[in-house]
């Protein structure tokens, strides 16, 4: 039997769990329809998921249709929770993007498509809701292959077979010379995301599921899997009694329970295997490629990790843009609750808890303000605390708008090392790149791979607001070490010393997150509408009207627009409705404002020095960053006159991106 992993994927109410339980009642594996706003559907298992009628946690169910296995992950609709979602795409097989016919691509949508073609997975897109008098099919259709792809196929039309041959040169050559296309090279076709299948139908009503489910299972293609075990993890959770599961899928060969299993640097044993089915699971004693599974016994998986042979998990792409303060209730100590919130922000990916030295406070990041209602009832639940959260923040971020050269230099009695990064701006959203592009007979490859490893270990932050850097290429470029007086922490101080000492020089730029926004109200009520982004100071254009609602679209900066949707309730009286979606991050709007507000000084931040270590006349003497350069040992790059000698550093020879942006 063929066994495809799918995840089902939507913008928030576009009836995603609904079309999972439709799935799950035509396949046999239950018995009645659950209904979201009824709190029984078999996929919201917790409290939480009920109470509010969202899925808030990834969750599974195995059925099989057509010999086929099928694992099902139900992820997250809500934008608050969306990296909850975006860690289950490393695991899957294929999608399964849920799409409104009453509302058609919304704002997360577009987001979550983004997501989608940069993990590569193959879609199967869902149009839900057909049955409500709004939806256009033939509009639909038109508006999907303007937004995501020209390729969205309708399979349900009596051309489609013309459709699909049209997506592709290798189709049209097929369907040309047999006037018809084989089963196989459309599945080889939407496995490579040359084509995306589209299905029109309500779920609430069953109606296109069962065509759409026979769909899926003709045209999803099985991977192939390596023969050596390898695995990937893309969740952490705990069981009623505390017992710590690691959620991996098998991408090779076979995983049998006391097998030692390695991740890097550690190795541990695996002590049981579960099938998780909704809220139930069958223990077994071992599990073969393409399978999803939860283990117990290894303690130190974090979502991402690759173990076996699986390795290079691509960063997350979604973080958090606000950040809130935790507020103890009294009699508790910050000291003491921090690790028990370290042991939450391991289940949850979203959640990242920072400790604030200076301010003796536990500070969380978050996507969003519904998520910090979660999370406090999720602290209570787990350890009986009752915690508060303060207004919250911004979380932003720097770049730099012209290339320079930074160095670092650290020497001290007994101790030597040198470090030259060219740092150059990158392309919006494009997070951080490292790379060398050193000779080795300038600096050791050892210590090349070493300077390497620095710059990745490390949140560097920028000059302006002391905020994390981003959107930056960074390339080691020369060096110099001592024979006999350095060691390796000697290059990570330099290394350190050059990133500051680079952003000193060059011209910073601040950034703050935006939302892109779709934004309904009464017709009557869209001047105000208008008038309220551009005070916002959004950009906006009108999108075709439902009726009689008006429709806008656009962006604005998050700082502005974060509690926009409680105006929005009030003006309109309840009619009017908001959808967010992070965008990304660009340039501050108010930079000056923000930088003053923040009152950070580069010069006295001694976590993260600007200045370097000198040996001179027999002394340790620390220079400050605009002198760096005058002391330096190392020409400067590029050098006049050495053009061969500069060709031969920027030979690139390995290159890593860090959390790259939408």
């Amino acid at each position: 039997m063929r066994r495809i992993v799918v995840g089902i994927l939507a913008h928030v109410d576009a009836g995603k769990t609904t079309l999972s339980e439709g799935m799950l009642y035509l396949s046999g594996r239950i018995q009645r329809l659950g209904r979201v706003d009824k709190g029984d559907a078999y996929l919201d298992t917790h409290d939480l998921e009920r109470e509010r009628g969202i899925t808030i946690f990834s969750k599974q169910a195995v059925f099989e249709f057509a010999d086929t296995e099928f694992t099902l992950l139900d992820t997250p609709g809500h934008v608050d929770f969306s990296t909850e979602m975006e860690r289950t795409l490393q695991v899957l097989d294929c999608a399964i993007l849920v799409i409104s016919g009453a509302d058609g691509v919304q704002g997360h949508t577009g987001t979550i498509w983004r997501l989608l073609s940069l993990y590569k997975v193959p879609v199967f897109i869902f149009v839900n809701k057909m049955d409500q008098p709004q939806a256009d099919r033939a509009a639909l259709l038109e508006e999907l292959r303007a937004v995501l792809s020209d390729r969205c196929v309708d399979f349900g039309a009596e051309n489609f077979l013309e459709q699909v041959a049209m997506c592709h040169e290798e189709l049209m050559e097929e369907y040309l010379a047999a006037d018809d296309l084989t089963a196989s090279a459309i599945q080889e076709a939407v496995f490579k995301r040359r084509v995306f299948p589209v299905y029109f139908g309500s779920a609430l009503k069953l109606e296109g599921v069962l065509e759409f489910m026979e769909g899926l299972a003709r045209y999803a293609k099985e991977p192939r899997h390596s023969r050596e075990f390898g695995a990937r993890v893309f969740k952490i959770s705990r069981d009623e009694q505390g017992s710590r599961l690691t959620h991996l899928k098998i991408t090779g060969g076979t995983l049998r329970v006391r097998d030692a299993v390695s991740g890097g640097d550690w190795e541990e044993k695996i002590h049981q295997i579960r099938l998780y089915s909704g809220e139930k699971y069958e223990v077994v004693q071992e599990i073969g490629a393409g399978a999803i599974c939860a283990v117990t016994g290894l303690t130190r998986t974090r979502p991402g990790d690759g173990l076996g042979v699986d390795v290079g998990a691509r960063p997350p792409v979604l973080e958090p843009v606000l950040s809130y303060r935790i507020i103890l209730p009294a009699g508790w100590d910050a000291r003491t609750m921090l690790p028990k919130l370290k042991e939450l922000e391991e289940e949850e990916p979203a959640l990242r808890i920072v400790w604030d030295e200076q301010l003796q406070e536990i500070q969380v990041q978050l996507m969003g303000e519904v998520q910090t209602e979660i999370i406090q009832r999720l602290i209570d639940e787990r350890f009986g605390v009752q915690v508060q959260f303060d207004e919250g923040r911004i979380l932003y971020k720097e770049t730099i708008a012209n290339a320079v050269e930074g160095v670092g230099h650290f020497e001290p009695m007994g101790h030597y090392a040198e470090v030259h990064l060219l740092l150059e701006p990158g392309e919006r959203g494009s997070g951080l790149e490292f790379a060398l592009g050193c000779s080795e007979d300038i600096l050791a490859k050892n210590w090349q791979r070493l300077i390497l490893t620095h710059l990745q270990e490390k949140t560097h932050v920028g000059v302006l607001t002391g905020s994390p850097i981003t959107d930056m290429k960074i390339t080691l470029v020369a060096g110099r070490a001592h024979k006999s007086h350095t060691a390796g922490g000697d290059f990570r101080e330099a290394t350190y010393r050059a990133v500051r000492q680079g952003l000193k020089e060059a011209k910073s730029v601040l950034l703050e997150p935006y939302y892109s926004f779709r934004l309904e109200v009464p017709e009557k009520q869209v001047g105000r509408a208008m008038s309220d982004v551009e005070k916002m100071q959004g950009v906006w254009e009108l999108a075709p009207s439902q009726g009689e609602t008006a429709v806008l679209v656009g962006s604005a900066p998050v700082v502005n627009m974060r509690n926009y949707h409680k105006e929005v309730t009030a003006y309109t009286r309840g009619l009017g409705r908001l959808s967010l979606s992070v965008e990304g991050y660009r340039p501050c709007h108010n930079a000056e404002e923000v930088v003053t507000s923040f009152g950070y000084d580069s010069e006295r931040d001694v976590q993260n020095p600007t200045g370097s270590v000198f040996f001179i006349n027999g002394t340790s003497v620390l220079v400050s960053w605009q002198e760096v350069k005058r002391y330096m040992h190392v020409e400067p790059f590029p050098a006049p006159g050495k053009a061969g000698r500069n060709k031969a550093r920027l030979s690139v020879c390995a290159c890593w991106t860090v959390r790259p942006g939408l």
